[in-house]
């Protein structure tokens, strides 16, 4: 129940409005019994910096940022976290200190899921298919794991070198290699773990794949497929890998890990993620 004390928590974009962020969010405000609420809020690129002064106005107590805005947002926050300037985005804020602070909980959320496996991540070949901002996420994700070798993968030679030189003044302590797609067929034999960043296969594409199925064959056993992506659920990335035995991780997971751990920042308490994951699962009609 919304009432005049109901604090205001939300997440902006543009467009906003295919977002599942509400959906989970308010899932889990309702099982905690706390008196917020999170809304969809459209800004427009223009309006970012009257948006944000705005949100002070009216005290709201936090909101997550998505397309197009994660990058734009930097500039205009008081504090930003390490792990957010290392991956060069923001997606969730704060009342800070002297203003609003933000950080990127997409770290968080990648590798939440990878916990469960009993890996030594030190000696984990990671292959990544795709190198914008999603891309990034996963190399510090990858990094705080403990891989030390890391194999990103993309069709355009000069934004891979850009990728790899956007690395060489952080101490990441991790060696990323670039290769071209022409490369795939000898890279996915040797990959323990590859990560889907791409938007291939995302609906309404939902019988694509961003790797030919005799490529994916390559796959060894028991390696882990991840795929940002989770609509549809499985993609048929996912699809393909499980086919050759590997162990499959869809986005569905990363998204709500993800924004649990913004619930916590926001909320300082830890949120039902099983309650958000099936909220999620219902309203996309998975069960």
């Amino acid at each position: 129940m919304i009432t005049g004390t109901t604090k205001l928590l939300g997440v902006i974009g543009d467009p906003i409005e295919h977002s599942l962020s509400p959906v989970m969010h308010n899932a889990a405000i309702a099982s905690l019994g706390v008196d917020y609420v999170y809304l969809p809020l459209p800004v427009k690129s223009e309006n970012l910096a009257a948006a944000i002064a705005g949100f002070a106005a009216i005290g709201l107590k936090g909101f997550n940022i998505t397309i197009p805005h994660k990058q734009a947002i930097m500039p205009l926050l008081s504090e930003v976290s390490e792990v957010a300037k290392i991956v060069g985005a923001v997606n969730t804020v704060y009342p800070g200190l002297k203003g609003w602070g933000g950080t990127n909980t997409d770290v968080e959320g990648f590798i939440a899921p990878l916990q469960a496996y009993q890996r030594d991540w030190s000696q984990t070949k990671a292959v990544i298919l795709g190198y914008g901002g999603a891309a990034r996420a996963v190399v510090v994700g990858c990094t705080q794991l403990g891989c030390t070798e890391i194999d990103v993968v993309g069709r355009n030679q000069a934004k891979l070198t850009q990728f790899q030189q956007s690395w060489v003044d952080l101490t990441l302590g991790v060696k990323i290699h670039i290769h071209t797609w022409e490369q795939l067929p000898e890279l996915t034999p040797q990959a323990d773990f590859l990560i889907n960043t791409t938007p291939v296969g995302m609906y309404p594409q939902v019988e694509q794949s961003p790797l030919e199925a005799e490529i994916m064959q390559g796959l060894p056993q028991g390696a882990i497929a991840y795929d940002l992506i989770y609509t549809p659920n499985p993609t048929k990335f996912l699809r393909q890998a499980q086919q050759q035995g590997a162990i499959a991780i869809d986005g569905l997971e990363m998204l709500v890990q993800q924004g649990a751990a913004a619930l916590k920042i926001w909320l300082g308490q830890t949120p039902p993620v099983d309650i958000m994951g099936e909220s999620l699962r219902k309203h996309l009609g998975l069960i």
